[in-house]
């Protein structure tokens, strides 16, 4: 297995950190690894936003569903799907001026989702490179909550959406590596929806992945905790408000 394979492999979430600090030349090797990602159309349709006030930290760390660990983050990043910069770049060229080609267009749900994928691409390619210099992370996917108080706090425009943020630092402890489950994920040609006894068998796999979660062999006990604890929870319920307010907002309706 080569030495990239292995590094991937022994990443995992990170939110305990060293008081050694991040260096520049590291920051930069970060940022620039995450620029090489690939974009659509070499668009870039993302903008990073470094976050070193604490202030702001702290704040984020209770907006974010109350995760201390965000405001002691050596490095924090934002990575924000955007259009915005386009749309300013076309009006600054004054496209409006151009014949033969539609005017008063602005972007839709087609553009806000590959700018998700560009930002997402971008974030797990810094994500990668820090781990290559023993620096740790943690997506935190709670930025997608409170849309109103984070479009403020962090000044997003109309066509932004802040898809996650990122916390970087040297790990204080090794963390613990969580167990993947591979069955029912890879299918070949086309989508292939799992039976009976088959749902059976990634339940149980699931209960023995998760043995702490786990009740009797066969009692689901995974799977219902997910569907607890994360599915029906209230910051799931806030999550899809606040993502419907986002895309609302990115097309106008």
């Amino acid at each position: 297995m080569n030495q990239t394979i292995e590094l991937m492999n022994r990443r995992c979430s990170t939110r305990a950190y060293a008081t050694t600090p991040i260096t520049d030349d590291e920051k930069r090797a970060i940022l620039h690894a995450a620029m090489r990602a690939p974009t659509a159309g070499n668009l870039m349709l993302y903008s990073i936003v470094e976050i070193d006030d604490q202030t702001l930290k702290d704040k984020l760390a209770e907006t974010c569903d109350d995760q201390p660990f965000i405001a002691r983050a050596p490095w924090v990043l934002l990575f924000v799907a955007d259009y915005q910069k386009w749309m300013d770049l076309f009006e600054a060229a004054g496209v409006d001026e151009m014949d033969g080609v539609p005017h008063g267009v602005t972007p839709g749900v087609g553009d806000l989702m590959l700018a998700c994928c560009d930002a997402l691409i971008a974030a797990q390619n810094a994500v990668i490179a820090a781990e290559s210099l023993g620096i740790g992370s943690c997506y935190i996917g709670d930025i997608l909550e409170q849309a109103e108080t984070h479009a403020e706090l962090l000044g997003l425009p109309q066509y932004t959406f802040p898809i996650t943020l990122l916390c970087f630092g040297r790990p204080k402890t090794r963390p613990h590596i969580t167990e993947r489950y591979e069955d029912n994920v890879v299918h070949r040609n086309k989508y292939r929806r799992a039976g009976a006894d088959e749902l059976r068998a990634v339940s149980d796999d699931l209960d023995r992945a998760f043995a702490s979660r786990a009740g009797a062999p066969g009692a689901h006990a995974c799977v219902r905790d997910v569907y607890a604890r994360k599915f029906t929870a209230d910051f799931s319920a806030e999550m899809n408000r606040s993502v419907a307010w986002w895309v609302e907002r990115w097309t106008g309706a």
